[in-house]
């Protein structure tokens, strides 16, 4: 029987609406969905690929435990009962930072995700927590918190409405965006041109976006701080800052001018190989456009000077006066946020609370560096236990960590490892249970993180499309199973961990004076809650209690689960509106310009000023058909140019002897790779670059495509040395490597 169900797409940031076709209970094909609120039809490769992603046959079925040293296939209370006798002698011998905890970036695109993982934590008590940020984005979290007091209040350009786009490390063209949800980033960026607006992309590589550009800086990897700064400078030496409405709420200006001095765009221009008077320009041209976003991505952050420079492109947008309003960068106002507390001084946010236990490396946002995770592994000090188990939830760091090879033998040698992942990776295959969630037709799905970070104000949800299978479990309840079975609660009904959160929440809400079912009973509300499980009646209560709910019938109109399902393409919220001085979280309960940690970092970035790298640098990159190591196990994913070649310029391949298409060995300080050379302009001279997310040729893996064109694994040239040391964020661009061509 065929039938049509709409679903969102779980596959990248964008979050597009899809309508899938379904015969039985397979998707056969999808589409977009042209009355989605958001997306309005737009739909990409990944999204069209919806039903061979969810088909894909070598998704586990069933849980694998390890017995005699293999694993092999088990029933769930086999799983859960290994997974309890695993971890809890662990956490009561050696205490609970023994217990390492891996959360990958597949969370944030699923409501399980979201919505159990920070409950694991809070119930097991550990500091050892390791993500993919600090793989990725960090530094704009610490960044955030710096300035505003909050390390998720991110402000996003507001792409619709700006005249003016200035975009550096970033490549929405091939990503779909990141840190700024928008169906359709590319539609948005021609937009922008035909409305007469200017888009500048600073970017080492001549990328699809580049191309786009009204102009293109191909600047030096690894110094966009530099460059920023140097336009910083600019502003404060031609009398162009005009805060406008953000004087009232913003410190510390004179103390920022008197800091960047140093950084003229004469001082920088031989490091970042941009010209002096171009660095004049852009300056000039962003204080004088009517509205202006500066917007800077994984290529800004990847670097030595990552937080600053994140710091810089808010600093920027509130110098130009272009913070906090239309056409400049806004913050968004998700329907799942917390009720806005009144503006104020907050708590602030602190940096290094505690440190890790082998480099003493500061936690940033309750994590550690993930580069850190082998060595806390394998590495025995007198300052506490090691990681001596592990869960890793949708995280394959074997991958997307650095140095993979000594992650990898470190892995083997844990006590216990449970993965939750659908498949057996090159992470997974370590573990000693694996629990496999079901297809993302077989989940509902509502975007929480994205949400907070989209460009327009909506709000979305999809329940699963197709029944679950038999002898499947719901993500929700394997997160909800793994932490009794981690938190010695084994056998308990999983849905009493739901409960349990509902009446906290309601608990702080009827005592907090700001919340619209302030001094009303707890058990009252619960009873009203609606849905078919327990991740619903904690979606309804998120919205009921949210800036756009119904305050549990305090507000009639509001929202509510009922009705969002009601509009099943979504609900319209309206354009990001001026919001501050209600996000701010600093202890003044001012935009703090120049936090303490920022400015004793900026020792380090002068003395990048005279540095100039020997030799060649490399870069990642992104491709539209791909997210990180997902999805190279689809055909229709991976053919064409989405190829794990190495990027090199044809003055250096000359120099150097490589051939187009010949292999190249590539050398790092963590180690070297082979791959065939792809000779190409779109890459400055000095640089390389190879893709992230490949290296797919590790033993003990089930995945059969994948390993049929396996790559290489770009994170094994770097031994995990190199971080940015205010966010703790890993280095993967502009790394220094040496190329010796085939013979």
């Amino acid at each position: 029987m065929s039938r049509t169900a709409l679903r969102i797409c779980p596959l990248c940031e964008a979050t597009c609406g899809l309508t899938l076709s379904i015969e039985g209970t397979r998707v056969t094909g999808a589409r977009g969905d042209r009355e989605d609120v958001f997306s309005k039809g737009f739909i990409c490769p990944k999204g069209a690929c919806f039903g061979a992603v969810d088909g894909d046959p070598d998704r586990l079925c069933t849980p694998l435990v390890r017995v005699d040293g293999r694993l092999r296939e088990a029933s769930w209370q086999e799983a859960f009962d290994a997974v309890a006798a695993g971890l809890r002698p662990v956490v009561e011998r050696y205490g609970a930072d023994s217990v390492g905890v891996v959360l990958g970036n597949p969370n944030v695109h699923t409501v399980a995700g979201a919505l159990y993982p920070q409950v694991l934590l809070a119930a097991l008590r550990t500091r050892s927590l390791f993500t993919a940020s600090t793989v990725d984005q960090m530094p704009k979290h610490v960044s955030s918190g710096l300035l505003f007091g909050d390390a998720n209040a991110i402000p996003v350009p507001d792409l619709d409405h700006t005249g003016h786009l200035l975009l550096i490390g970033a490549n929405p063209l091939e990503s779909n965006g990141s840190l700024c949800t928008a169906p359709d980033f590319p539609g948005r960026l021609k937009a922008l041109r035909a409305r007469g607006g200017r888009l500048i992309v600073v970017d080492p590589r001549r990328t699809r976006t580049a191309k786009l550009a009204d102009r293109h800086l191909a600047i030096r990897p690894g110094t966009d701080a530099l460059l920023l700064a140097a336009m910083v400078t600019v502003l404060f030496e031609e009398g162009l800052t005009d805060l406008g409405h953000l004087a009232p709420h913003v410190r510390d200006v004179d103390e920022l001018r008197e800091a960047v001095r140093d950084f003229t765009p004469e001082a920088v221009a031989g490091a970042c190989d941009v010209d002096a008077d171009v660095i004049r320009t852009l300056a000039r041209e962003l204080a004088a456009a009517p509205t202006a976003a500066v917007y800077a991505r994984i290529g800004s952050c990847t670097v030595p000077h990552g937080t600053l420079a994140s710091w810089l492109v808010d600093v920027l947008n509130i110098l130009t006066g272009n913070l906090d309003r239309p056409g400049g960068a806004l913050f968004p106002q998700a329907a799942t946020d917390r009720t806005p507390r009144p503006a104020g001084p907050g708590h602030g946010f602190a940096l290094g609370r505690w440190r890790s236990r082998v480099r003493h490396l500061p936690e940033a946002k309750g994590e550690l560096p993930l580069s850190a995770l082998a060595e806390e592994i394998d590495t025995p000090t007198d300052e506490g236990e090691p990681v001596r188990a592990l869960i890793a939830v949708a995280a394959n760091p074997v991958l997307s960590a650095p140095d993979g090879d000594r992650l990898d033998r470190a892995l083997d040698s844990l006590d216990f490892m449970v993965s939750v992942d659908p498949y057996l990776n090159e992470t997974s295959r370590h573990a000693h249970v694996v629990l496999p969630p079901p297809p993302p037709s077989q989940s509902p799905h509502h975007d929480f993180a994205f949400n907070t970070l989209a460009v327009r104000n909506q709000v979305r949800y999809s329940r699963a499309a197709v029944p679950l299978e038999p002898g499947r479990m719901a993500e929700s309840e394997i997160l909800a199973r793994l932490i009794l079975a981690a938190t010695g609660m084994h056998g308990t009904d999983p849905g009493a961990v739901d409960a349990m959160v509902i009446d906290r929440t309601l608990g702080k809400a009827v005592r907090d004076e700001n919340s619209p079912v302030h001094g009303r009973a707890p058990e009252e509300l619960a009873a009203r809650l609606t849905g078919d499980t327990g991740p619903e009646r904690r979606l309804d209560m998120m919205l009921r209690l949210g800036p756009y709910g119904d305050g549990f019938g305090a507000r009639p109109d509001g929202l509510t689960l009922a009705e969002l399902l009601a509009h099943p393409h979504g609900i319209d919220l309206g354009p990001l509106r001026p919001r501050l001085p209600q996000p701010l979280k600093t202890r003044s309960g001012k935009v703090e310009l120049l936090p303490g940690p920022i400015a004793a970092d900026l020792p380090r970035l002068r003395q990048a000023l005279g540095e100039r790298p020997e030799g060649l640098v490399l870069v990642g990159r992104r491709h539209l058909r791909s997210n990180n190591s997902w999805m190279h196990n689809v055909p229709a994913l991976t053919g064409g140019s989405n190829r794990c070649t190495l990027h090199i310029h044809p003055e250096d391949a000359a120099r150097l002897g490589v051939r187009d298409g010949a292999d190249v060995r590539v050398k790092g300080a963590g180690g070297e790779v082979v791959a065939p050379a792809e000779v190409t302009d779109g890459v400055r001279p000095g640089v390389v670059s190879l893709p992230h997310g490949w290296g797919h040729d590790r033993p003990g893996t089930r995945l059969s495509h994948a390993a049929s064109g396996p790559g290489v694994n770009v994170n094994q040239l770097l031994d995990g040395s190199m971080l940015d040391p205010l966010s703790g964020n890993a280095v993967l661009n502009g790394i220094p490597v040496q190329l010796t061509a085939s013979l």
